[in-house]
């Protein structure tokens, strides 16, 4: 479909390819397989193809051990597994440390983890905050070098804990401003931008030896619905597509990215209403082809309702295999029983023809490649003064600062989450030990301007472009005391007139510090 690029294997592997099957006498079907020059017949039985189909799950697991059946799956040659900070998987670094060394005395697997750092973080950073300010953050400064020592960063504390495959970078170009899963987690709106900062991170990642994963191909950026909750709709093109959502992805395919994650994503244009994880025209055609990418594929959770809500997560794995994806996460409550009738489903699935033996074995192939990487790769230092350092840079603020003889009263505002993010804190709390939070609920103003009287007043906001409660409340503090001060932790879209307005593009814990500094607050000790 369109001309390659660098990347990940992306030179021709036809000769690591299955070549067509021939029916053998009693009904098992007989492969001729190529590689490096040698070649030999085999017979694949139900047992290599029920080995190949395990090789491609990453079930979860609830707790910070693994019970026995992720042992047990891991020796019989299980892909790996998705861990999440919400199943209790991540109460410590040094709980996590020893959960992935047990799993690597069963087996070989693929440890994955969503650390993006910002918003959406798992090690530690669940409970405090990530000490990374995020990717909205590295867009406003646009220096890919700091990006690149950030994921460096990020990917050596994976690393020290033994997690080896990380699903970041989000490589998203957010052009929806009520976008309500990706936002901040964007570099940005430019695809040119957003390109920079996915190979920086790709490399960054990279050079900590774990694998980067650009996520959430086609492009999770032009929706303003959450793949978590339903197939949201990107109505582009192919030419449209190509000068804006794909510019990252081939940035990414350049810097040698081991792993791309597909996004649930309705793209009539393409996929004609099928989810593009479900797709082959953009799994095979749009990934495989139009972008040359050849290295390993691997799917957004499937218990999302984008992509398994009608038919379920074994029917959705196995026309996800068919797609041509090569792992398949399966969600955070998946478990034993979802392993069992996934490999179910997928063995029917051969047997009746439907799913060709060889894309098990394509798939196999990719995933052992990736795992050689991963034993050949080197080690990098922890640097979270980066962190730090691009949070203060991040900071934009209109109008000056006042300076005040008492600690300002700081407003926090309810503000909803989504399912990637969780519950992780935010705010400039640990910086106001009696900050207020507030839901413009009747008399809130009220009891907020008496608090205030003779004290500065700051409050602060989360995507106040998506919330009206959060607008309300910014308007009629500023309307009883214009000096308040707004700061908007997240996409700085929605601007009231207020005389001071301070955009840190982040909520982590690194872009509270950044704003608590320049406002003059002092951590509770």
């Amino acid at each position: 479909m369109g001309a390659h690029h660098g990347g990940v294997d992306a030179a021709d592997h036809s000769r690591d390819r299955l070549l067509p099957a021939r029916p053998a006498p009693n009904g098992v079907r007989t492969h001729r397989r190529g590689g490096e020059g040698v070649t030999t017949d085999d017979i694949v039985t139900a047992a290599e193809i029920d080995r190949l189909a395990r090789g491609t799950l990453l079930p979860s697991f609830p707790g910070p051990t693994a019970p026995r059946w992720v042992l047990d799956e891991l020796e019989a040659g299980l892909g790996g597994v998705t861990l999440f900070a919400l199943t209790g998987n991540v109460p410590s670094p040094e709980s996590l440390a020893a959960l992935t060394a047990q799993m690597r005395k069963a087996g070989d697997p693929f440890v994955t983890i969503d650390e993006e750092g910002g918003d959406v973080t798992r090690l530690g950073g669940h409970r405090a905050g990530s000490p990374y300010p995020g990717n909205a953050a590295l867009g406003a400064v646009d220096d890919p070098e700091l990006t690149r020592r950030i994921y460096r960063s990020l990917g050596a504390e994976l690393a020290e804990v033994g997690v080896n495959f990380n699903f970041a970078p989000s490589v998203d170009v957010n052009t929806a401003d009520d976008n309500p899963v990706i936002g901040t987690r964007s570099f940005g709106a430019d695809p040119e931008l957003v390109a920079r900062h996915a190979a920086a991170s790709v490399a960054g990642t990279q050079e900590a030896g774990v694998a980067a994963c650009a996520k959430h191909f086609p492009g999770h950026g032009a929706t303003v619905d959450d793949s978590h909750l339903s197939i949201p709709l990107v109505d582009a093109d192919l030419e449209l597509l190509d000068r804006r959502e794909l510019v990252p992805f081939r940035a990414a395919i350049e810097a040698g990215t081991r792993a791309v994650m597909t996004g649930h994503l309705n793209l009539p244009a393409i996929t004609r209403g099928v989810p593009a994880t479900l797709s082959p025209e953009a799994i095979t055609g749009l990934l495989r082809e139009h972008l040359g990418y050849q290295g390993v594929i691997v799917t957004d959770a499937l218990d999302m309702e984008g992509a398994s809500g009608a038919i379920g997560i074994p029917e959705a794995s196995v026309r996800a295999l068919i797609a041509g994806a090569d792992l398949l996460c399966l969600g955070p409550n998946e478990h034993a029983e979802t392993v069992a009738a996934t490999l179910a489903a997928i063995g029917e699935a051969v047997r009746t023809g439907r799913l060709a033996p060889e894309r098990l074995w394509d798939a196999g192939e990719r995933t052992r490649r990736l795992k050689e990487w991963l034993a050949g790769s080197t080690s990098a230092v922890v640097d979270r003064a980066a962190g730090l350092e691009a949070a203060r840079r991040a900071v934009r603020v209109s109008g000056s600062l006042p300076g005040w003889d008492a600690a300002p009263l700081v407003v926090e505002t309810e503000s909803s989450g989504n399912i990637a993010v969780g519950p992780t804190p935010w705010g400039l709390g640990p910086w106001a030990p009696d900050a207020v939070r507030a839901d413009g609920a009747d008399g809130t103003v009220e009891k907020v301007l008496d608090r205030a009287k003779d004290r500065g007043l700051i409050i602060v906001l989360r995507d106040a472009h998506r919330h009206a409660g959060q607008r309300a409340l910014a308007n009629a503090l500023l309307t009883a005391r214009p000096d308040t001060v707004v700061v908007e932790m997240g996409l700085p879209v929605w601007r009231p007139g207020s005389a001071v307005y301070v955009a840190t593009y982040g909520a982590a814990a690194a872009n509270a510090q950044a704003a608590a500094e320049l406002l003059g607050l002092t951590a509770a000790v």
